[in-house]
Formats: structure tokens, C-alpha cells, sequence
């Protein structure tokens, strides 16, 4: 390995370490913050905050961030499934956040620094780390098409469990306040969004491949 490359996998190292602490502090910060509430049980709780997109795509960015302070130039078919969701999922959350449902939760001081990182810190980091790091290529069209399943499993599992429980963790799926009709609008156009962005991390993930940008190479990890 030249020195180049090296400093490079040191870099990677740094800046993805950066983004896994700051994303792992956040969840455990928001869970404690769950925890200490005296209503429902804490099952009750927990699952309610792990219904929540944001803490999925949260929890899917810390464990594939660490990883790749393991292995910057970490790849597998599963792995790449995980990396696009990492990226794709927290994009969105991020830039729903901020257009849709910034202001809607009345938070205590400690709830904004989680707030912060969870919905600010952590997406701009991924994305960040994304285009300057990689790694790349790690993204075909059989790996957006499994990894859409997953947001489009989360809209199926928010809509039964809403019926459920008769909670729903965002108004846009809220069918008890919007009815079925403009939660189905919803649904798809968010559907859509997931796979606008994916395609363009698609597109991006080729020509930042093909211009040498980006941490590239293969591991062996799988």
C-alpha cells in the first residue's frame, strides 16, 4: 500500500469513526431520553422508538460506519444492500426532517442535541463521507432494488401497526387524521423520493467510480 493510500485509509478511518460516534451517541441518548418517561412500560417504549424511521436509518448508519472503521474499502452483497440504505435512508430522513416535520415535537434541551445529531450532524456526515470516501463502486440496480424493500417494509409495518395500536409515528402516514386515500398519495410519493435518490447515488456512485474520487477497492470482507 503507497502512502497515499494509506493516509487516505487513515482519513476514511477518522471520518467514518467521527460519524459512528456521534451516531451512536445520539441513539443512546435518545433512548435513555425514552426510558427515564414515566408513561407506558419501557417495551412499550422501546418499540415505539424503533417504529420511528429516523432511529432505523440511524441504527443501519452506525453499525455500517463502524464497519468501515474496520475496513474502509469494506464490500460484500449484503454489506452493499447495508451501505445504500445507509446513505439513501438517512439523505431522506434528513431532508424530510427539515422540509416536513422540523418544529411539530416540543423538545427538552437534551432532546435537541439528540434531535441534532440524529436528524442534522449524522446525515450531513454520511453524505459527506459518502462522496469523499466511498466506497466505491458499491452500487448496481439489483442492490437498490433489495434495499427499496426496505423502506417500503417500513411503510407496510408503520400502517398495520398504526391500526393496531392506533399510533403513527409521522402525520403524513397518519391514516386516523388523513384517511387511507391521502396516505396512500403519501406512501407513494415517498416511495418515489426512495427511488429518485437511490438512482442518483446509483449515477453518482459510476461516475465518482470511473473518476477515481472515493475510496475504491474491493476487501475481502463479506
Amino acid at each position: 500500500m503507497t502512502t497515499t493510500s494509506t493516509g487516505r485509509a487513515t482519513a476514511a478511518r477518522l471520518w467514518h469513526g467521527l460519524t459512528a460516534a456521534v451516531c451512536t451517541a445520539s441513539l443512546v441518548l435518545q433512548l435513555v431520553l425514552v426510558l427515564i418517561r414515566d408513561n407506558d412500560t419501557a417495551l412499550t417504549r422501546v418499540i415505539r422508538l424503533l417504529s420511528y424511521f429516523t432511529i432505523e436509518s440511524n441504527l443501519i448508519v452506525a453499525v455500517v460506519s463502524w464497519t468501515l472503521v474496520a475496513d474502509p474499502q469494506r464490500d460484500g452483497r449484503g454489506w452493499r444492500i447495508a451501505r445504500l440504505a445507509s446513505v439513501v435512508c438517512i439523505a431522506v430522513t434528513g431532508v424530510v426532517y427539515v422540509s416536513v416535520l422540523r418544529g411539530l415535537f416540543d423538545l427538552t434541551p437534551a432532546g435537541r442535541v439528540a434531535d441534532t445529531g440524529l436528524h442534522y450532524v449524522t446525515p450531513l456526515f454520511v453524505v459527506v463521507g459518502w462522496l469523499l470516501f466511498g466506497p466505491r463502486p458499491r452500487v448496481d440496480l439489483r442492490t437498490v432494488g433489495l434495499m427499496l424493500l426496505f423502506p417500503i417494509g417500513w411503510l407496510a409495518y408503520t400502517l398495520v401497526r398504526g391500526e393496531i395500536v392506533d399510533a403513527y409515528p409521522y402525520p403524513f402516514v397518519d391514516v386516523a387524521a388523513e384517511g387511507y386515500a391521502v396516505v396512500a398519495v403519501n406512501c407513494v410519493v415517498v416511495t418515489l423520493v426512495f427511488v429518485a435518490v437511490s438512482l442518483l447515488v446509483l449515477l453518482l456512485d459510476r461516475r465518482l467510480a470511473s473518476s477515481g474520487s472515493g475510496y475504491g477497492g474491493r476487501s475481502t470482507g463479506q
